[in-house]
Parts: structure tokens; sequence; C-alpha cells
């Protein structure tokens, strides 16, 4: 039996383009499809709902938004938007962002275990046709309710994720959330940490870790000659060496190539500074953090992942999309 699987678009398509890969991927049979919204290149919710009116049953996700640049009553009726939409295919995925682009635009990310935990709380309370009151030190609501006038007034089938990549946010996670988001660029060793703290927070709700879903973003190469495929996702993990090193080390890759990779890249990179500093990374990196390979290969390393805790690989495709599509259509999990 075919397991789930879903796609992860960002901003390297045009979205009429990532409207088709949608359709196709729905096609196939995949489970979902997730934007992301991680630089300032591509808000979420408008390619998200490009996707949803294109297609029929595929799940729609944010993967995912922050949790600091949209008022939380905002973000409950722009998700309850989305589902009138789309009734019980969005799924609200959210992060804690990261710096230095957070504090490039202003926003402190102070204490984001405590804001999180206020947001969920009342975004979710809000999706469910609540009134809610609220006195936070993050969040501040009197009385606000979804005001529905014109449409049916009911609750709004809409889980709430949270993209964790720190353990702390992970128990959290494991506590408050709906599921978790994994992230990308990390090894299968660290999603048995991962695993761990889910299960420490899950046990703080009386529940355990298989309540919650658990789809993870894999970068994801596939071509017939590996050598290509390498080459494709060398250039992706060099640029998150530099820019996302707290996710690389979470992932064992040594302090050493993480410092030589910086002294490369600035803030933000250009592509030429990408590809000299790519020059550093071995192919083992690269085969440690992604799905790379021929289309044999690449299953066998998301089989990898799956067996370490994921529920639902969402694959985020580099080159040829629809051949990516093609090498997990109807794929049963298993590594052959």
């Amino acid at each position: 039996m075919a397991v789930p699987v879903a796609i992860y678009l960002q901003d390297a398509h045009p979205i009429r383009e990532g409207m088709e890969y949608a359709q196709y991927a729905e096609a196939k049979g995949f489970d979902a499809v997730w934007q992301a919204e991680s630089r300032l290149v591509r808000e979420a919710t408008v390619p998200m709902a490009a996707f949803a009116s294109v297609t029929d049953h595929i799940k729609v996700g944010s993967g995912v938004v922050d949790c600091w640049s949209r008022n939380p009553a905002r973000l409950a009726a722009t998700f309850s938007t989305l589902d009138d939409l789309a009734p019980g295919r969005v799924i609200l995925g959210i992060g804690a962002w990261w710096d230095p682009l957070a504090a490039k635009v202003g926003i402190s990310r102070a204490k984001p275990l405590g804001a999180m935990k206020e947001i969920v709380t009342v975004v979710r309370a809000l999706l469910h046709d609540e009134t809610v009151t609220f006195e936070g030190q993050h969040v501040h609501l009197d009385g606000v309710e979804l005001d529905y006038v014109y449409q049916e007034r009911r609750p709004k089938d809409v889980p709430i994720y949270i993209g964790a990549t720190g353990m702390k946010m992970m128990e959290l996670t494991g506590e408050i959330a709906d599921g978790v988001v994994l992230n990308y660029l990390v090894s299968p060793d660290y999603n048995q940490q991962a695993m761990e703290h889910l299960a420490i927070g899950a046990e703080r709700a009386g529940r355990s870790v298989d309540d919650l879903d658990r789809p993870q973003l894999v970068v994801c190469s596939v071509h017939e000659d590996r050598e290509v495929a390498l080459d494709m996702a060398r250039m992706m993990v060099t640029q998150y060496l530099g820019q996302q090193p707290h996710i690389m080390k979470a992932s064992g890759v040594p302090q050493s190539l993480l410092d030589a990779v910086g002294e490369v890249l600035t803030w933000p990179a250009t592509y030429e500074q990408v590809k000299e500093a790519a020059k550093l990374v071995p192919d083992e990196i690269v085969e440690m953090l992604t799905a790379s390979g021929t289309p044999a290969e690449a299953r066998r390393k998301v089989a990898d992942y799956m067996a370490h805790g994921c529920t639902c690989p969402i694959l985020y495709p580099l080159g040829d999309v629809k051949a990516m599509i093609d090498a997990f259509s109807g794929w049963d999990g298993s590594a052959a």
C-alpha cells in the first residue's frame, strides 16, 4: 500500500507553474502540497490559495509561516478564509523564524516558546469558533471572535503544526500541536533525538508521540546520473551551511566545515559565493543531509527518514519536479 507523500514548493518556480505541479502531484496520488515562507521572497498563503483553487482533495499546508509578523487574530482569519476555499484541506504550519533575518526586520524573537504557546492557543480557539479574551505576555485579545456575518458560523477544521528544530520547541510541539513539521537538511539520526523530545511533550498532555502527525521536509534531488543529482543538492546544502548553521550543527556537520563555508558566504549570499563555497562540501555531507542520487537511492534515503519517525515525507524537489513526483508516485515506503 502506498505511503503518504507530499511535495514542497518554495520560490524557485512561478506560481502558475507551482499550480501545475500541485495538480500533477494530486493526480499521482500525493497527499499534500506545502508552500514555504522562510525568506523575504514569497508569502505562503497566496500560492496556497492558488493551489487549493485548482485541486480537489490534496491537502494544502504552510511550511511554515512565522509566528511574529501576523497578529494571531488575523492569522486565524487568514486560515479560516483558506478553509472556506478548501474545506478540511488546509494545514496551518507555523514556526518561530530565524536570525539574522528576523532581527533585520525589527523582530527580536524574545521568548519564542512562550510566544508560540500563546499564539497556538488563541488561534486554535478562534478557529474553533470561540470568543477569546486573553491577556498574555505576547498576545492580548479582548472579546475577539471570527466575525462571520455573511457565511455559516462553524468551527474550522484547520490543524496546527509547529515547525520545530530545537529540542525545547520540539517538547512544546508534542504538548500543544496537532503535528510537527520536521526540518530538512538534517540527518536521520537527528530525528531520533527529535522523537524523544516530542514524546516528552506529548506525555505532559497525556498522549503519546504516535498521536502526532510528523511530516518531514526532505531535500530530494533525483537524476539517473547520481553525480548530477549530488551537484544540484550541493548548492542548496552549501547555502544552508552558511545561513542556518544551527540546523547543520544539530545534524552533525563538523564545526570546521561550518567555519570554512562561513568565511566565504556573506548574508544574503550571492550565487557566486555559494558556487565557490560548494567546492568545500564533500559528497558524504550532501548524502547525509538530503535524499539525492538515482530514483532508487533517493527512495532508500527517504525510507531511512521514515524509519526514524517521519510519517509523511514532504519532498523538496531539485531539478525535474515531475520526474521526482513520478519516482515517488505509488511508493510503498520500502527501501527497494
